[in-house]
């Protein structure tokens, strides 16, 4: 739920970013108040209503984007006919610095998870010098190790799940590793027949949904709640960055996250998420100078009560600073 009332955009558009794509944005709250930038998970989930109401409508400008491909972007990648190629987290990275400079702001602070929390620490440490403060609930680097413990080691917690989500492409497709069974989904997500492509992105949903299963906030599945064009997306956006390892160089977030010394950052993470893992949030933790990690004991992905007092905190304490 959101902190504070959920108010209609002072600003919103579509922004040419270039490779034919235009990125939704807008921005609530103050226009002449401090900046921060929400970054969405998934990748290809979309920003929502809720997060509207994640900052003091009076103190901050909360400024928030669609990825590229999702929620209001376009071209949409539920389109089959839509290419992907240029979605890569560097062209990301570019978007955001196009956006700053649209919106005019010289500086922000950046917040957002899972996925969005790879997005935050690559545009951190390509634009050092733009971000003031980070907060980072559920944390992961999107690397070879977190993929394939997403979408293929946690299959010893949910062996059942997960064989399903393995057979359903066929033998001769699976290739030799998980990263090539994405990319088999990837490409059905691309297939010209519309019942191919809801079956794939149900059958990938129902993996994602098994992982939150056993968390309080996990059912019922919040992964399969998505509709429409909005889950195509998502599927299809997630498969063609996690069989590509983000199109990042494999443990390089990590290793420079010392550049980073400079910005204030807290981690917020749950003890129970099985997605991002706590053990990724504790490596960010000692590898960016300064930061801080709150770990929270009761809750996974999809949060609790203390997850949420942990963030409502966290904004407060970067405030003061």
């Amino acid at each position: 739920m959101p902190r504070f009332p959920v108010s209609d955009p002072f600003d919103s558009g579509l922004l040419e970013v270039g490779d034919g794509n235009r990125m939704y944005y807008e921005q609530v709250g103050n226009p002449e108040g401090v900046p921060v930038a929400v970054v969405h998970g998934g990748p290809g989930a979309g920003c929502n209503l809720n997060q509207r109401g994640a900052f003091d409508p009076e103190r901050y400008r909360t400024i928030l984007f669609d990825q590229r491909n999702c929620g209001r972007s376009l071209p949409h990648a539920s389109d089959p006919a839509t290419d992907l190629t240029a979605n890569t987290t560097q062209n990301l990275i570019a978007d955001m610095e196009l956006l700053r400079e649209h919106v005019g702001v010289e500086k922000w602070m950046l917040y957002g998870g899972s996925w969005g929390s790879t997005l935050i620490i690559a545009y951190a440490e390509a634009h050092p010098d733009r971000v003031t403060h980070a907060l980072i609930p559920a944390v992961t680097t999107s690397d070879s190790d977190g993929v394939a413990w997403l979408y293929e080691g946690v299959g010893r917690i949910f062996p059942e799940a997960h064989e399903r989500f393995r057979t359903y492409i066929p033998e001769d497709e699976r290739g030799k590793d998980v990263f090539d069974l994405l990319a088999a989904y990837g490409r059905l997500m691309a297939h010209p027949d519309p019942e191919v492509r809801a079956r794939t992105a149900a059958e990938w949903m129902a993996w994602e949904d098994a992982v939150i299963s056993q968390e309080a906030n996990g059912t019922p599945g919040s992964y399969s709640a998505r509709v429409d064009d909005a889950r195509l997306a998502f599927v299809r956006i997630c498969a063609h960055y996690f069989s590509n390892t983000a199109f990042l160089e494999d443990g390089r977030l990590l290793r420079d996250a010392a550049k980073l010394a400079h910005i204030p950052a807290i981690f917020v993470q749950g003890r129970m998420d099985l997605g991002c893992t706590v053990k990724t949030a504790w490596d960010l933790h000692q590898a960016w100078p300064g930061s801080e990690l709150v770990i929270v004991e009761d809750s996974g992905h999809t949060g609790s009560k203390a997850f949420g007092e942990a963030i409502k905190d966290a904004i407060d304490r970067l405030a003061a600073r």
